[in-house]
């Protein structure tokens, strides 16, 4: 049977909080509000596009309004790859891992059309066969029924999957769909956010280890 590894984007697969601070501090600025430093900007990701606008200007003590989502949208579709990476290690991991019959997918609470363009601008869509994106499915992470249903598109099965993330909602997601969440400490959440996690990896070069792991316990 086919082994699934799905894998959040933002904080766990790619570093994109600099394009993310980039646009949201431009919107910000463009109103006349203060821009927020990037390890302020870093905690709100993971719930969103609109919470992590909303998340930055309540922070200036302001709420956006529907051009203020627009212009961060039209922004940040410019700019998403200006300086968005893949963490270390992640392509040779990846690699091992489709080498070893892994099927890969992305679920994530990112638009999915943009999603898609991270992982084309990083070099890294050729990996997965399924992008589950916070607009693909009527739900989205924490809910369970955005992994179940991303993980039905890469035409796997949860008793043969597992979910990576760097946020709680991944971890959420996981145990309501009853399969291991593996915490990526190195992305952008707490370390709290691990409370579930069935193990936590520190970098990415030790998940194909780690999935092997937990999939055959």
């Amino acid at each position: 049977m086919t082994r699934c590894l799905v894998l959040d984007l933002d904080g766990t697969l790619v570093d994109s909080a600099p394009d993310l601070a980039a646009a949201l501090n431009r919107v910000l600025v463009a109103r006349g509000l203060a821009p927020l430093g990037l390890s302020e900007i870093t905690t709100m990701v993971g719930d969103g596009v609109r919470v992590l606008i909303e998340r930055a200007f309540a922070a200036r003590g302001a709420t956006p309004d529907e051009a203020a989502h627009a212009a961060y949208a039209e922004d940040y579709g410019r700019n998403f790859a200006v300086a968005t990476r893949p963490f270390p290690g992640t392509e040779a991991a990846l690699r091992g891992l489709a080498a070893a019959g892994w099927r890969l997918a992305v679920c994530t609470n990112k638009p999915e059309a943009m999603a898609r363009g991270v992982l084309a601008a990083t070099g890294l869509a050729g990996f997965f066969a399924a992008v589950g994106g916070g607009d693909s499915f009527p739900a989205r992470k924490p809910d369970p029924a955005h992994l179940l249903a991303t993980i039905a598109a890469a035409e796997a099965t949860p008793t043969r999957a597992l979910m990576v993330g760097d946020h709680r909602n991944d971890i959420l997601a996981a145990q309501g769909a009853g399969l291991p969440g593996i915490f990526a400490a190195w992305g952008y959440g707490p370390p709290s956010m691990a409370d579930g996690a069935a193990a936590v990896a520190a970098r990415f070069s030790e998940l194909p280890g780690i999935v092997e792991r937990l999939l055959y316990a």
